[in-house]
């Protein structure tokens, strides 16, 4: 290991699934001066989250499947005053943070890698980029929601247009049918409109089907009452998409 790989922690996988959690960390190094621009607060909580999808979504495999299988991740520990993971690089750091630089493309050329190779083994990569949000900071006018889907209006689910009639079938569609079930509040409401809000970022853009072929990505934002607040609304998000992303690797085409 590597000093670097103290700060970005990462799995290779064995399947076309990768988890990307790019602003939950707390780690302050003073080697990394503070970021002068945007947003510096943490995703607090989506570590631990994304960690207990992962963990949740093997052991289920390995109950249905017999197997013993891995999702690939790549998890940012460097609090995100410092280093953006979803920003281009010139936005991402200090222009002097010699480390932030060399932590960041770390972190993005493992992204690269797994999204390659999984293409090239799997024929398809799925990439799942995990943030967080405040309900109560939400813009004026906006509905009171505690996931948000990002697929910048499905372009990173697919290099091609899509038919209206066709936007719910897919990952985000299944996604949004399946929390409405349970009354999660969910943006987009409906799988067949646009979405209004966080399209996905930069790492969700870069990665996804209009960049990559074969590659699809989906930036998925959970709400404070998620990650912190319920816990039994966090066990019941994590049972939907555990079920979701299980049927999206064995089962759906």
């Amino acid at each position: 290991m590597t000093d670097l790989e103290k700060y970005i922690l990462f799995q290779k996988g064995t399947l076309p699934l990768i988890v990307s959690i790019p602003h939950g960390g707390t780690v302050k190094l003073e080697d990394i001066p503070r970021r002068e621009n945007g947003v510096t607060g943490i995703d607090k909580g989506t570590i631990e989250l994304g960690k207990d999808l992962i963990t949740n979504l093997e052991q289920k495999i390995h109950k249905k499947q017999g197997i013993t299988e891995h999702i690939y991740y790549i998890i940012s520990k460097i609090h995100r005053s410092r280093i953006d993971l979803n920003r281009p690089a010139k936005e991402a750091y200090h222009p002097e943070a010699i480390l932030g630089c060399k932590l960041y493309h770390l972190y993005h050329n493992k992204l690269q890698e797994y999204v390659v190779e999984s293409i090239k083994i799997y024929g398809t990569a799925l990439l799942l980029d995990i943030h967080g949000f405040e309900s109560y900071k939400r813009p004026k006018g906006f509905r009171d929601v505690d996931i948000i889907l990002g697929t910048n209006n499905l372009r990173s689910l697919f290099d091609y247009p899509i038919r209206k009639k066709d936007w719910n079938k897919n990952i985000r569609g299944r996604l949004i049918k399946n929390l409405l079930k349970l009354e999660i509040p969910i943006a987009p409401a409906r799988s067949r409109r646009e979405e209004y809000v966080l399209k996905g970022g930069y790492i969700t853009q870069k990665y996804g089907a209009a960049e990559i072929k074969n590659s699809k990505s989906l930036q998925v934002e959970f709400s404070e009452r998620i990650r912190i607040k319920n816990k039994d609304m966090r066990n019941k998000v994590l049972k939907i998409f555990i079920k979701v992303l299980y049927k999206e690797l064995f089962e759906n085409p």
